[in-house]
Order: structure tokens, then C-alpha cells, then sequence
């Protein structure tokens, strides 16, 4: 493409968030595809079986991963079960705190909120700011200056990418918010999407966390072992490598300042054992579209609206090797982005609307 590179303000608080709103794209009404009412309601059903039974699972398979774990330490008979250990706490809780946090998970709604706390707690992220952060991220999807969670941005920072499969900046800033939260400090990004009402709960939880991290590193010091990290706070680090791996699919490499899911989120199909650690979240696209269909529906509602959607990656080794070119060819260009294209059954993308916003695809 000719010209200079749109240079992008990905701060809260600076000239792209403002100029976002200016031009329509906060808060803007988003494309969906047609569903007749009585099938979304359907659709949205939730059901406490499901999960009650697939959180038994997760949680159930931690217990016997540590105890194995704990048994066998000092072995590396211990290595493989901690693998499994941290896996289940710094990866299949980010899938659990996100889904629990929309309310969709569980028909009940303390068993939501009690699965959203622990979650939030094993991944770092406090359950007052990443529920609001979220809230806007499905409001003001991959919109730059506005979106929080935007997880690759452009031109991307390849060595922070490799970084956060050990989970080690992601960790090292949720401390820093931890402890600044705990001072009784909240950012001035943070209050862009905190309800003041709110702030307060945010420091009482970061509180909390810190006390109980204290406690854990304390007793790790008495006992001369770092056994208690290897159960709290390590698997943060040792465990992220699979959220990361399939999260940088969800809209890497894709366009930003467009409102359709279609063109900045990314559908992709897994095996069935990420599928369970992620919780379905791999129907991307869908999950965006309709964010009240509950998990365990993604596939269905994948079924009754792929006629619309570009075709899924086939695997995850498939979206890599679309996505690692593109974020190559962001380095030299941070205005190419993959462009999703739809069969012949699909409505067209409102092309007047994003072509103004978003320069083409190379």
C-alpha cells in the first residue's frame, strides 16, 4: 500500500480513542446476523448441569494433578504433573473467568460469580476491573483507543508476544496493579470504564489477593521450598503458554476500527481437549456476535450461522501460519491486515462504512 503507515494511539486516553468517538465507532450499533427470535431464546438457555459438571472436572483434575504433584516432589516423576497442574490453572482459568463474568456459564447466578472469583484470582486479573475492561472490549471491539484487551497491536511487539507464553509480563503488570490497587490507587485508564461506585471493591479485592500472596510466599520461605509458589502464583507463569497460544487467534492479525465481528475476530476449530480448556471460545466470531449464548451452545449457534461467516481455520496450526506472516508484514506496514472473506450465502460487509475507517488489505 502507498502512503505512511496510520500511526495508532492504543492509550485510553489519547487522540485515536477520541477520534473513535468522533467518527462513530465508540459505542457503535454492530453487524449481526439474522436469527429468528424464538431460536436465539433457545439458544440462550442456560443450564447449571453443563458446567456444574465440566467445573467439577477442571477443578476436580487440579486436586489430583497437585496431590500428585506434592506426592512426587522432588522427582520428576512430579514434572508432568505439574505440567498438567499449571495448564488447568493459568490457562483454563482465563476461559473461566471470562465466560462466568458474562453470566452465561451457570443458569445460577453465585455459582457464575464464585467460579468468576477463584478464576480471576489463578489468572491475575481483578474481578472488578477485567468485568467493566471486558464489558467494553464486546462494546468497542479491536477499537483502537477504546478496546482494553487489545492483545497484538500494530506494528506488533514479537518479544513481548514470546514473553507472554511464560506469562511473564502479563504477570509482572497484574502485580504492579495488584500492589497499586492495594496502595488504594486506581489508574486514569482505569477509571475511563470503572464505575467510581465500583473503584472501592477493585482495592478491597487487590487487598485480598496481596494478603493471601504474602501468606504463600512467606510460608514457601519458612519451609525453605518453593512448593507453596509451585500451587499459587507459579502456575501463572508455567501454565499460560495454552491461553496465549489460542487467545493471540481470537483477533490477531485481522482489521481494527470496524464494526463487524466478521472482519476482526477469527473462528477456529480445535481439538477437543483445547476446546474444553479454552470452554469453546474458539467460536470467536460467534461468541462476539451473540456474547449471551452460553459456551456450551457456541457449536450449535456455529452451525446456524456459518452460511454468513467466513470459513473457520481448520485448525490452529492453520491460523498460525496466517496470522505469523501478517504480523511480519505489520512490521513493516501497521496498515495491512488480513481480510476475512465470505461465501456466497453471506451479506456483504458494509464496505462504504469500513473502507473510510480501515485502509484495504494488502
Amino acid at each position: 500500500m502507498a502512503g505512511e503507515a496510520t500511526k495508532r494511539d492504543y492509550s485510553l486516553l489519547g487522540e485515536s480513542g477520541r477520534t473513535a468517538v468522533e467518527t462513530g465507532l465508540a459505542a457503535a450499533e454492530w453487524y449481526h446476523t439474522d436469527i429468528a427470535r424464538k431460536e436465539m431464546k433457545a439458544l440462550m438457555q442456560r443450564s447449571d448441569d453443563q458446567a456444574i459438571r465440566d467445573t467439577a472436572l477442571w477443578l476436580g483434575s487440579m486436586v489430583i494433578f497437585a496431590a500428585l504433584g506434592v506426592y512426587f516432589w522432588g522427582s520428576w516423576i512430579a514434572v508432568p504433573f505439574f505440567l498438567a497442574y499449571g495448564v488447568l490453572y493459568g490457562s483454563a482459568s482465563d476461559s473461566r473467568w471470562h465466560e462466568c463474568g458474562h453470566g452465561t456459564a451457570f443458569k445460577t447466578r453465585w455459582m457464575n460469580d464464585a467460579v468468576y472469583q477463584i478464576a480471576c484470582f489463578m489468572i491475575m486479573r481483578n474481578p472488578v476491573t477485567w468485568r467493566w475492561s471486558h464489558a467494553r472490549h464486546h462494546t468497542d471491539t479491536v477499537i483502537v483507543g477504546r478496546d482494553p484487551e487489545i492483545a497484538v497491536m500494530r506494528p506488533p511487539d514479537l518479544f513481548r508476544l514470546v514473553l507472554n507464553f511464560f506469562g511473564i509480563l502479563d504477570a509482572w503488570h497484574a502485580v504492579i496493579d495488584m500492589v497499586r490497587n492495594s496502595a488504594g490507587i486506581i489508574s486514569a485508564a482505569e477509571k475511563t470504564f470503572i464505575p467510581e461506585m465500583e473503584q472501592p471493591k477493585a482495592i478491597r479485592i487487590a487487598r485480598i489477593w496481596l494478603a493471601i500472596y504474602i501468606v504463600t510466599i512467606a510460608l514457601a520461605v519458612y519451609m525453605g521450598s518453593i512448593l507453596p509458589l509451585m500451587l499459587i502464583g507459579l502456575p501463572r507463569l508455567y501454565g499460560a503458554w495454552h491461553h496465549v497460544l489460542t487467545g493471540l487467534l481470537q483477533h490477531g492479525g485481522l482489521a481494527d476500527n470496524v464494526i463487524d465481528h466478521r472482519l476482526n475476530s477469527r473462528t477456529v476449530y480445535m481439538n477437543p481437549v483445547s476446546r474444553f480448556i479454552y470452554w469453546n471460545m474458539n467460536y470467536h466470531v460467534e461468541h462476539h456476535m451473540f456474547p449471551m449464548v452460553p459456551y456450551h451452545a457456541l457449536p450449535k449457534l456455529h452451525a446456524m450461522i456459518k452460511h454468513d461467516l467466513p470459513a473457520p481455520n481448520p485448525s490452529i496450526w492453520s491460523g498460525y501460519r496466517e496470522m505469523i506472516p501478517a504480523f511480519l508484514r505489520q512490521l513493516r506496514n501497521e496498515d495491512y491486515f488480513l481480510k476475512r472473506e465470505l461465501p456466497a450465502t453471506a451479506r456483504p460487509y458494509r464496505e462504504e462504512f469500513h473502507a473510510e475507517l480501515a485502509p484495504a488489505a494488502q
